[in-house]
């Protein structure tokens, strides 16, 4: 009979597998780190996160105490097979949850940041204060 070894620190049944087919298990990294693209035109930054795989309903966007722009993504999946006629000896389940905060331009109009998800990809519009707007926040209080 095989022995069981340690796997990661732990005993683990992939070992058994890994003496028979004579190969290691790949490591599932527990957390997951898009790409992000940020870009800029004279109207608009537009910051994209790279998420295949991932919903709307997997992010939540808001803006921070001291005005930054918070990401995150959080994703639970479960391989639910219900098939009778076997019994599993492995399944596996799937995490991965990111977290980014981005510290904003004071030219960003917070009030109408947008967002959109199109294959795989969260779009985040954070609109640049028109030339007449940003004069109106800088106005001048006279002293009386």
């Amino acid at each position: 009979m095989t022995a069981i070894r340690k796997y990661n620190g732990q005993y683990w049944l992939p070992s058994l597998f890994n003496e028979l087919f004579e190969n290691e298990w790949p490591e599932r990294p527990s957390s997951t780190a898009p790409a992000v693209n940020i870009s800029e035109s004279k109207t608009e930054y537009v910051v994209e996160v790279a998420a295949p795989g991932m919903t709307k309903e997997d992010f939540a966007l808001q803006i921070g105490d001291e005005g930054e722009l918070c990401i995150v993504m959080e994703k639970k999946s479960t391989n639910t097979e219900n098939d009778k006629t076997r019994r599993y000896l492995r399944r596996d389940f799937s995490y991965a949850k990111f977290s980014q905060t981005f510290v904003m331009p004071e030219d960003v109009d917070r009030e109408k940041i947008s967002a959109s998800m199109s294959e795989g990809v969260l779009y985040i519009t954070l609109p640049k204060y028109t030339q007449e707007e940003r004069t109106k926040i800088n106005r001048v209080i006279e002293i009386q």
